[in-house]
């Protein structure tokens, strides 16, 4: 039974109906968009679960429809791009993102990619637990994929929720880059420490009252991070 759907966001038809045919081989179901302002249409008006979101879009670019979806909304995005600076890589993932992959690439991979994201997202939930720091200041429900910053939800994505509870369940201890890709993503996750940073930057971003000074992730300088205030 079909029960999970994707946006496909890609202007080239002939692609979108090939990753559309493989998605839909693996039962999803496929809504497609072919610009940046149809995709945004349809992700208001649909209910999906993962977008896969080209960059190099008329009418609309990847990023601007990034931002968008990222507004109102913590679905797991796959950017596809033809960009392959690392530097421009890291701004996908900085704008939201919480996988990319690089054009030309393998149709199968990108399924296996969505298939495991989709179970990171939203089967591999830790039981039940809520946090609260600094008299309410930062109040987490890892069960609800809650993060609240004074209130308000801080907005942290798939991802970085995933970085965010590997912390929680490692309280008071440094973890190196490669612990944390190894805890929060798996062995097969096609990351390195700039993405990690990138994910750590964002993160303190949406719950430090100054990114710069900040008072729950702490860099321990030659060996990783930690989790710097107790509950």
């Amino acid at each position: 039974m079909i029960d999970l759907k994707i946006l496909l966001v890609e202007d080239e038809s002939k692609l979108s109906e090939v990753v559309k045919s493989f998605l839909e081989a693996e039962n999803y179901e496929v809504a497609q968009a072919y610009d940046g302002i149809e995709a945004v249409e349809l992700f208001e008006r649909e209910e999906v679960q993962l977008v896969i979101l080209d960059l190099m879009l008329p009418k609309l670019s990847g990023e601007e429809v990034c931002r968008k979806i990222r507004s109102q909304s913590n679905v797991p995005i796959i950017m596809v791009t033809a960009k392959v600076e690392e530097e421009e890589r890291i701004e996908g993932l900085s704008i939201g993102a919480d996988d990319y992959v690089i054009k030309p690439f393998s149709v199968k991979e990108l399924v296996q990619r969505v298939k495991t994201l989709l179970r990171r997202s939203y089967s591999d939930g830790p039981k039940a637990e809520k946090y609260s720091f600094n008299d309410g200041d930062l109040e987490i429900d890892l069960s609800a994929g809650i993060v609240l910053k004074d209130g308000i939800d801080a907005g942290l994505t798939g991802s970085e929720l995933k970085v965010l509870k590997t912390f929680l369940a490692n309280l008071g201890s440094i973890l190196s880059r490669d612990q944390l890709i190894e805890k929060s993503f798996g062995y097969d996750y096609d990351g390195n420490d700039r993405t990690v940073d990138a994910h750590i930057k964002n993160i303190r971003h949406k719950i430090e009252d100054n990114p710069k000074e900040p008072e729950y992730i702490l860099t321990v300088y030659g060996m990783g991070y930690r989790f710097g205030v107790k509950r």
